[in-house]
């Protein structure tokens, strides 16, 4: 698991959609390699479905596909977000090349390509729709966390966490792989003042886990002491 900072490098949330598992695998792994978290689909009637269902940062859009080509799922995509997308294609026509940038894709990439120069190029795709919207995130694989709206994401999909349940979450990952008493978390995270004890803290626990999916884990109780957040647990 990696914990990134967006001040630091941008990382993204990615969907790539190609026919060919190979070339899928091989993204998906440059990917990975630069930090980002990937999602992947083989036809574009399934890009579409992924897309309704979460917020993705840049698509990867192959263009000959079965089932919907990558010209139609792009207007599919286009009729519901405007996420950047960069199309993949054999089709190194000036025709394709033209038909994708009138639906409003932000870069075009022709077959066979370099898998460092794709990710190059989604370097400065994210960079040019960041440019003007300051953002800083923390990113832990699929777990998401906007530190200027206070969202947080599971996987793409926004978990609902109350005031104290982020507060807590910020807490832990900004104190990563340190034993934290439960003294600590409530001298920190509810102030030197507050009259509560040790199970107000195991109970904010207990919620915010329930609201983490898969990354719940990450929050190791030490028995007798209090808690850890592990990345690699």
């Amino acid at each position: 698991m990696r914990f990134v900072l967006y001040r630091r490098k941008i990382v993204a949330y990615l969907l790539a959609v190609d026919d060919e598992r190979d070339i899928v695998e091989l993204i998906s792994r440059f990917a990975e390699h630069e930090g980002h978290t990937i999602d992947t689909a083989d036809n574009g009637k399934e890009a579409v479905r992924l897309c309704s269902e979460n917020d993705y940062d840049l698509i990867i859009l192959d263009i000959m596909m079965p089932e919907m080509d990558g010209f139609t799922a792009c207007k599919e995509i286009r009729k519901q977000k405007q996420t950047p997308i960069i199309m993949l294609s054999a089709l190194g026509t000036e025709y394709d090349k033209l038909m994708g940038f009138e639906l409003g894709i932000d870069d075009y990439v022709v077959k066979p390509f370099s898998p460092r120069e794709l990710m190059a190029r989604v370097k400065a795709v994210l960079a040019r729709h960041t440019e003007g919207k300051p953002k800083q995130e923390i990113v832990i694989q699929g777990l998401r966390m906007d530190t200027l709206s206070h969202e947080v994401f599971v996987d793409g999909v926004k978990t609902e966490l109350t005031a104290k349940e982020y507060e807590l979450l910020v807490y832990l990952i900004q104190n990563k792989g340190i034993a934290l008493t439960r003294e600590n978390i409530l001298n920190n995270v509810w102030g030197y003042d507050y009259c509560g004890d040790d199970r107000t803290v195991d109970w904010q626990i207990k919620l915010l886990r329930g609201k983490l999916g898969p990354y719940r884990k990450c929050i190791v109780t030490l028995r007798g002491t209090g808690y850890r957040f592990d990345e690699k647990a």
